[in-house]
């Protein structure tokens, strides 16, 4: 396996345009690094710069310490996933996967491709459809054969790009659960690209998240959660996404458009001497004020408010609160929408309730705000005022703590259960290999990203870490 290196990395296309802007990452041997973004931010594009199907304007690409920038996509021993399978109609499963070790013309006898391609189908739960030809295979099933060939080629890096964007969505939630285990047991550097954060957050140790070329933070999913850097990541991060109000504050209490709330000293202070803030407010920090228990009571605000209408979803429902911003809010919370490739951004509050509250649309109700937990954003710069550096870096040091872990014993039960094969190590599975001429079928992605990330997380121009899996 390998590290990867991406040191101040720049595509520029002819008319000067920077698609990726400044991008600096360390990515671990082993580690699982997510980007994300919405559409044009990059993502895609950056990717290909890292398998060698884009130039590199300016900056410098490493794998294993080693500068790649000139090398041919052949010459990197990166294996790629592409979006539409790139499988050849013609050839059955067995060959589709053995495809790469005959391109590489005499390396491997007919016996030891047998054994590779055997092993990566015992894998991906393809022994029984080794003879099938594509066509007779489901989404799925395709897609773990395209997994295949990535897995005999004992690349250095794995290379995903939207592999899953052609699925249904329960075939989406399996794959998802089969590249997790599999990158477990193999341990091998793994670079996915989506725009579904909720791959995102599932998937990677780390996720980096791009707006318009440039990276916003790069952290480990709870990180990102709970302490978002700015107002872009805050709002991308989350289902139903962060509910945004502007309020003025005055001492400790925030006038919004929902009432007077109530915050704690220390969250106040950190926004003194600003004249609008705009409030960020996580769904589930809602809740009908009647199911609220008296010790945390006191540890929120109370208002009345008429919500619009209500969905319940069986363990939990949707309220939904509309409010009216000043003119000159109501223009930055659009120009947050557009950056998150919507048209507007609703002057909506979306509120989780338990599934037992009463409340219904169209009637006045009490709802309760943990207003502990809520964040506030500078209304010029989008920046977290309220953010804790210190805190998110070490859930981003726990996780990677965790997942080291998970990978230790996913590799020592693969080793169990069969000896040997591809999961029961994380030393350097590398060997020879040459890239498929499948590369060609990647799409591209518009623009790209920025900065270097640093213990964690980063924003702008900040510098990229990444150590042995924890950003710290």
């Amino acid at each position: 396996m390998a590290s990867i290196t991406l040191n101040h990395l720049v595509k520029k296309y002819g008319d000067g345009f920077p698609a990726v802007n400044d991008i600096s990452i360390d990515i671990a041997d082993g580690e699982f690094i997510i980007l994300v973004g919405p559409s044009g931010c990059g993502k895609s594009t950056l990717l290909r710069m890292i398998v060698g199907l884009e130039d590199i304007t300016d900056g410098d690409l490493l794998i294993d310490g080693e500068r790649v920038n000139d090398k041919a996509p052949r010459d990197r021993n990166l294996a790629m996933v592409f979006q539409n399978y790139a499988l050849y109609p013609h050839l059955t499963v067995f060959e589709n996967i053995a495809f790469p070790l005959r391109l590489a013309k005499g390396k491997h006898s007919e016996d030891q491709v047998k054994k590779l391609v055997t092993e990566a189908a015992a894998t991906l739960e393809l022994t029984d459809h080794l003879q099938r030809k594509p066509a007779n295979l489901s989404g799925g099933q395709r897609q773990r054969v395209a997994m295949g060939r990535a897995i005999v080629r004992q690349a250095d890096a794995f290379l995903f790009d939207e592999p899953l964007s052609n699925l249904d969505a329960k075939l989406r939630g399996q794959m998802r659960s089969e590249i997790s285990q599999m990158q477990r047991r193999l341990g091998v550097t793994s670079v996915y690209v989506t725009h579904d954060q909720t791959e995102a957050m599932t998937l990677g140790d780390r996720v980096a998240v791009l707006k318009k070329g440039e990276l916003q933070q790069i952290a480990s999913p709870r990180e990102l959660y709970e302490q978002p850097v700015n107002l872009f990541v805050a709002g991308f991060i989350g289902s139903p996404s962060m509910n945004f109000l502007p309020a003025t504050i005055d001492g400790t209490t925030l006038k919004t458009a929902l009432g007077d709330l109530e915050i704690p000293q220390d969250r106040a202070r950190k926004a003194a001497g600003k004249k609008v803030v705009l409030v960020g407010v996580r769904p589930e920090f809602f809740e009908d004020a009647k199911l609220v228990e008296d010790h945390k009571r006191a540890n929120g605000s109370t208002f009345t408010a008429t919500l619009t209408h209500t969905e319940w979803l069986g363990n939990e429902q949707y309220g939904y609160i509309n409010f009216d911003p000043a003119p000159e809010m109501r223009e930055l919370l659009n120009s947050l929408a557009r950056d998150m490739d919507a048209d507007e951004l609703r002057p909506q509050v979306v509120v989780t309730l338990d599934a037992a509250s009463r409340i219904r649309g169209g009637r006045e109700a009490e709802i309760w705000l943990d207003t502990r937990k809520l964040h506030l954003f500078d209304a010029e710069t989008g920046d977290n005022l309220t953010r804790d550096a210190e805190a998110g870096a070490e859930l981003t040091r726990e996780a990677a703590e965790e997942r080291a872990e998970e990978i230790a014993t996913a590799q020592e039960a693969e080793g169990r259960g069969n000896g040997t094969g591809f999961g029961s190590g994380s030393g350097n599975g590398a060997s020879g290999g040459t890239r498929t001429g499948d590369a060609g079928a990647a799409h591209e992605d518009g623009a790209t990203t920025t900065g270097r990330a640093t213990g964690g997380t980063t924003t702008g121009g900040a510098t990229a870490t990444s150590g042995k899996h924890a950003a710290g």
